[in-house]
């Protein structure tokens, strides 16, 4: 049972006399029934619900309590197993949640008594209080695992009101709305469904248990959780251990398919995953094997005096409770408590992280609409499950506590994917504890605690960058910078507070990274734009014939390596009101001289009309159109696309993925506008205008032309469609060039004064 330790309500139940029950009224208060104390028929239990903070049991006849010894019989109220449905089917998608459940009733009831010992008054009638703690135990022959607190224990009133009832009288709206799942998952925390999990893998349940109050006598309740349950007096020794001072066993008969709870390995499984930081020692009975040296007796039988004895080693076994949860919640201790080297330790052990250390953390608390506590590291390298997998979803990096208790650690809706590399913990109380992943994901209070968490996030990675040693940032970048990528993209929240984060290389940082806000910096005179090129990898990229337009000019040109790069780049549009530019694309503009710019570059276009009519014809179907730039300097020609068009990392990047998902690896005709722009003033295209004039219609010239395109394409990250072709090519425009040579050379035979011509046979 989940029960407060609000003073009010503890107050409350240790104030009611014994003879008195305490009940809900139908209008929402509270009222004091007085029990007859003639024997009758036992009550017929109206169960509606459990409440956490032990509300009694709502009565349809007020009745006396059994006589000493007596086992009386409660008949469950009809729509129980409608209920115990919704619970075991609905709410827990992992039948391992039952140790979770009932782990953290036991630890309540634990809290509870500590408080009540703290709280109760020196006398006679204090309660008799022993150090709490919590012990699990499997008997493989019975089939049984029991998990015994010596905590504060449940008088038979209890017993009734809090395993006797699943939901608050009244709720059955309530119920129904959280078998469609349209019910406000806020309100789940207020009914006590958590001992019912215990049905996941029992098929029959018992609870030992005996009350702190004065008096009070061992009890025992159980149920197959069927349309009744029993109590009866628990005082034979010789069935069931006797219970010291106060607490609770729960003996587990275990379902046949749920047999492998019954090794201890398996509940140690658990307990490190859920309950490794309960404040109460857990502890699980265990065969323990230790291998000690001892005495050979028969290889000693013909020991001479004065030899050592040989030793043999042998295994010696031992049973006994051994504590597994030694870790300590260090985020509920505040920051100022927790030394770096603790911090460090609990890194390294809680997200078993042996070789790595972390580059910053942040231990936190929220307050206010959501009060939680929590940890963020930033680790110091890759971890191994994301080196193959950015997203991998066995990467659990953000592990969600609720009052100590592990609940989940793959809540998309706790961090966005973006930071899926930060590790952390957070732990809050305002959480429903006994419900699973499916309904919690629906809780408002996820959606708060996503936003802080990111919040804080930004702020570790912006301290990083902040650092004097700049080499940590570089090492961050290297390691996580495609994540911030991948935020500018899906994040609009966080986009302006990711961009200033980004780094690229540009035409003038070499192998230095560079961030908007340099580049803004030591923008050129007059500069109105942030300009920036895409290409496969730094080298490739700087290839672009494009830079030319702007580094003849004084501006930096950034280098987009990467398709991540130019998916994040166009979600950013502009930095600082100046907007960022595409070098690749058709159009490109640069001062307020660009009317004149224009003007010259219509009277080249018709200066070299038929250049560009015969390129155009030559390369149907490879490009748009052809036109001139003025603006291109050491290039023959530079390949560009249209406004729309798709870059050729890009397209290379959709054919992969078109392969991958079973297509031909083709690209959409809409995506790829190429245009060929062309430099007047270069030799290669004012030869390939006087082979246009002289004989357009020869092999040559069309070899030459196609060439000029396939050299801009390559340079421009292009992929050459026909290598065969190409090279053919090649070696055409070689062959030209070496008989041109051939036809030129005159070789002189001895004693003939007449030249001759040699003939060499050229093989094309």
């Amino acid at each position: 049972m989940r029960l407060s330790i609000a003073a009010t309500v503890l107050s409350a139940i240790l104030a009611a006399p014994a003879a008195l029950s305490f009940v809900p009224t139908t209008s929402g208060g509270s009222a004091f029934v007085q029990r007859r104390t003639t024997a009758s028929a036992p009550p017929s239990c109206d169960v509606a619900g459990c409440d956490r903070t032990g509300a009694a049991l709502t009565m349809s006849t007020a009745e006396a309590a059994p006589a000493e010894g007596r086992k009386e019989t409660y008949q469950f109220q009809a729509e129980v197993g409608r209920v115990m449905d919704i619970i075991i089917n609905s709410l827990y998608s992992d039948k391992d949640v039952f140790l979770r459940e009932l782990v953290s009733n036991a630890a309540d009831a634990c809290d509870k008594k500590r408080f009540l010992s703290i709280t109760a008054e020196a006398g006679d009638d204090a309660p008799n209080v022993a150090q709490p703690g919590i012990k699990i135990k499997s008997d493989l022959e019975a089939g049984t695992v029991t998990i015994e607190d010596s905590g504060v224990g449940m008088t038979r009133d209890e017993l009734i009101n809090n395993l006797g009832r699943i939901a608050q009288s009244g709720t059955k709206n309530f119920i129904d709305a959280l078998g469609k799942g349209t019910a406000d998952v806020n309100l789940i925390g207020q009914f006590g469904v958590g001992f019912y999990s215990a049905y996941l893998v029992a098929d029959r349940v018992e609870v030992h248990t005996k009350s702190m109050q004065p008096g009070s006598p061992q009890l025992k309740w159980e149920s197959a959780a069927g349309q009744s349950f029993t109590i009866e007096d628990d005082f034979d020794p010789a069935i069931s251990d006797p219970i010291d001072t106060s607490g609770t066993r729960i003996v587990l008969h275990l379902k046949d398919d749920s047999l492998q709870y019954l090794e201890p390995s398996k509940i140690e499984e658990l307990l490190n995953r859920y309950s490794e930081f309960i404040e109460f020692p857990i502890s699980v009975w265990k065969e323990t094997t230790e291998y000690k040296k001892v005495p050979d007796v028969e290889a000693n039988a013909d020991l001479k005096e004065g030899e050592e004895p040989k030793m043999k080693t042998v295994p010696q076994t031992t049973t006994g409770y051994e504590r597994m949860n030694n870790q300590k919640p260090i985020w509920l201790r505040s920051p100022r408590d927790v030394t770096e080297e603790e911090y460090a330790d609990f890194y390294k052990s809680a997200f078993r992280a042996s070789y790595d250390d972390a580059m910053i953390h942040n231990h936190f608390v929220l307050e206010g609409q959501v009060e939680c506590k929590a940890i963020l590291y930033v680790p110091g390298m890759l971890p191994f499950e994301l080196s193959k997998d950015m997203f991998d979803e066995n990467a659990r990096n953000i592990r969600l506590y609720v009052k100590r208790v592990f609940i989940n650690d793959k809540f998309e809706e706790l961090m966005p994917r973006w930071l899926k590399f930060v590790r952390g913990v957070v732990d809050s109380d305002d959480l429903p504890l006994n419900v699973g992943r499916e309904i919690l994901q629906k809780s408002k209070v996820l959606n708060i605690i996503n936003k802080r968490l990111v919040r804080k996030s930004l702020d570790m990675i912006r301290d990083i960058e902040a650092d004097e040693d700049s080499s940590k940032y570089i090492m961050f970048w290297n390691n996580f910078g495609k994540y911030l990528k991948v935020g500018v993209v899906e994040d609009d929240r966080a986009r302006k507070d990711i961009v200033p984060l980004l780094r690229f290389f540009s035409s003038k940082s070499e192998e230095e990274y560079l961030s908007l806000d340099n580049y803004v910096e030591r923008m050129a005179e007059g500069q109105k734009a942030i300009y920036y090129v895409t290409g496969d990898g730094k080298e490739n990229t700087a290839m672009s014939p494009v830079i030319e337009k702007l580094t003849s000019r004084g501006y930096e040109v950034l280098y987009m390596t990467e398709p991540l790069d130019e998916i994040c780049i166009e979600s950013v549009r502009n930095y600082k009101d100046f907007d960022l530019i595409d070098a690749t694309k058709e159009g490109l503009k640069l001062d307020d001289k660009d009317e004149d710019l224009k003007k010259e570059e219509e009277k080249l276009n018709e200066k070299y009309a038929a250049v560009r009519e015969y390129l155009e014809e030559a390369l149907a179907g490879k490009v748009q159109k052809v036109t001139v730039s003025s603006l291109l300097t050491d290039s023959p020609a530079a390949l560009v696309q249209g406004a729309y068009g798709m870059s050729p990392t890009m397209q290379r990047y959709m054919r992969a993925q078109s392969v991958a998902a079973g297509g031909d690896g083709g690209v959409p005709g809409g995506y790829n506008q190429a245009v060929l722009e062309i430099n007047p003033g270069h030799p290669i295209i004012q030869d390939l205008e006087r082979m246009v004039k002289a004989d357009k219609d020869s092999e040559e010239t069309k070899n030459f032309a196609i060439l000029t395109y396939d050299v801009a394409g390559m340079t421009s990250g292009y992929d050459i469609g026909d290598i065969k072709d190409f090279s053919r090519r090649v070696m055409a425009l070689m062959s030209v060039k070496a008989r041109d040579d051939v036809q030129d050379a005159v070789v002189e035979d001895d004693g003939d004064d007449e030249p001759r011509n040699v003939e060499v046979e050229v093989v094309e």
